[in-house]
């Protein structure tokens, strides 16, 4: 079973998203991304394509739990349609 978080990232680094959005496994492991900028651009990646710096992790995420533990993350699940949502206008952004 698959399952989504969004996980925002506060930071002073304009090359760096500040928003991730992931489609994740069931052993944890990515398997579609959609990064945001704080000019509003994004990036994505799946198993077969991957834009500007955007890459899926090579190892299991951690839980929104251990991601929240880092003061610079705010992590929460969201729902398939909200990712499916930011997936489609990731694409339609590079047209």
């Amino acid at each position: 079973m698959e399952w989504y978080q969004r996980v925002e990232w506060h930071h002073g680094f304009d090359e760096e998203p500040i928003v991730i959005y992931s489609e994740i496994d069931a052993k944890g492991f990515e398997t579609r991304k959609v990064e945001q900028f704080r000019d509003g651009s994004t990036t994505f990646a799946d198993e077969l394509t991957a834009t500007g710096s955007s890459w899926l992790s090579e190892v299991a995420l951690p839980s929104l739990e251990e991601i929240n533990e880092q003061s610079e993350f705010k992590a929460e699940p969201i729902a398939a349609s909200t990712f499916e949502g930011v997936w489609r206008s990731a694409h339609e952004e590079r047209g």
